[in-house]
């Protein structure tokens, strides 16, 4: 979608009245209209129809957003990753957070990635969609989402939220539920906060403008905000829990996974390879996303990704319990083992398939 797109400019538009923010609910889906690419299939087609793969010689493509973030996907490509592999992304334009897991669970695209709860849900409602690697995970000096405040705002204290309005990327995922967490650990009533959705690449400017009181704005758009003279960072999501609520994985589509198995290995193994040079590498990387975002390097925050991307229990087990204990999921409906399969990770040993492999989770 570009940015002279009349619906653009009426969604930006609507960004600056709350109210209308308010419609949407608990589902995020509103921007739906703005997240597809308008060659992408239909989800009814989707349903009825093989898996849509293309190939060029003998390369299979899988379908991919084209967004502006920092994502292992571009990065991977970028590194030639990808080179000796029979396996290629395939970009379908800019697809709203929202969206994405929605699609990847439809198969309209082939590999999304977002957080865990979301995979849940999706899960929970019958779609045919599967973790197959872990992703970025949360450190102290790498945390995956930073919460700031204007200075003059007053607000300082977790109490002092009740009654505002604060600014996420969507609904049903980390700044949500782990937000909602933390706050009633507080003694917060998160009842009388408003919660409105908020693209990150957005929700500095709308803070600032004061159209929201608090912005959970993720990496790399989190560094701008952490330079932005009216504003000020209260927590980071390691604050809040340790980083145990940051791991977010890349899912695929159960379709795609069961007729392109070695498709799915090629991918796997790109993106651990990918993750792992970031981790070795963190400013290279920051300087690669820059270049592709087209974001000052200075405002460009680190990544830190889970080692060789094997997964493990603790962040989605994490996910589980909460989506319990807020209502969202009935108890027992959901088993940890039904979310992931590290059966495509070579990094992952013997025990790969559902297995709790050795060594580091999504917590620091």
């Amino acid at each position: 979608m570009h940015a002279t797109d009349p619906s653009l400019r009426a969604r930006r538009g609507a960004l600056k009245r709350l109210g209308s923010l308010a419609l949407l609910g608990g589902s995020g889906l509103a921007l739906a209209g703005c997240s597809r690419d308008k060659s992408a299939p239909s989800s009814a087609a989707a349903g009825k129809a093989p898996s849509v793969v293309k190939k060029t010689g003998d390369k299979v493509e899988f379908k991919y957003p084209d967004n502006p973030t920092f994502d292992l996907v571009y990065l991977a490509e970028q590194l030639g990753y990808f080179e000796g592999t029979t396996t290629r992304p395939k970009y379908v334009g800019k697809v709203a957070a929202p969206q994405i897991i929605p699609l990847t669970g439809t198969g309209e695209i082939d590999f999304g990635s977002r957080m865990v709860p979301l995979v849940i849900s999706a899960v929970a409602s019958g779609a045919d969609i599967k973790v197959v690697a872990a992703g970025n995970r949360t450190l102290q000096d790498a945390p995956h989402m930073k919460y700031f405040v204007r200075k003059a705002s007053g607000i300082r204290a977790p109490k002092d939220l009740e009654g505002k309005t604060v600014g996420i990327n969507s609904f049903g995922a980390c700044a949500e539920f782990v937000t909602k967490t933390y706050l009633r650990q507080q003694g917060v009533n998160v009842d009388k906060i408003q919660f409105v959705v908020i693209p990150d690449d957005q929700a500095e400017q709308t803070l600032v403008t004061g159209n929201t009181d608090m912005a959970i704005i993720h990496a790399p758009f989190s560094g701008r905000a952490d330079h932005a003279d009216k504003l000020v960072r209260l927590w980071s999501d390691f604050d809040l829990d340790g980083g145990l609520g940051g791991m977010q994985p890349y899912s695929a589509h159960g379709r795609f996974i069961r007729e392109h198995p070695e498709a799915v290995r090629d991918v796997v193994t790109a993106l651990a390879k990918a993750a792992n040079w970031v981790n070795a590498n963190p400013e290279d990387a920051r300087k690669l996303v820059s270049d592709r975002i087209k974001l000052q390097l200075d405002y460009v925050d680190r990544y830190a990704y889970v080692e060789n991307l094997v997964v493990t229990e603790p962040p989605i087990q994490y996910y589980i319990d909460v989506l319990e204990n807020e209502g969202k999921l009935a108890k027992g409906k959901v088993n940890v083992r039904d979310i992931y399969t590290n059966e495509f990770n070579p990094f992952a040993g013997a025990k790969a398939t559902g297995a709790v492999a050795p060594g580091r989770s999504g917590a620091a």
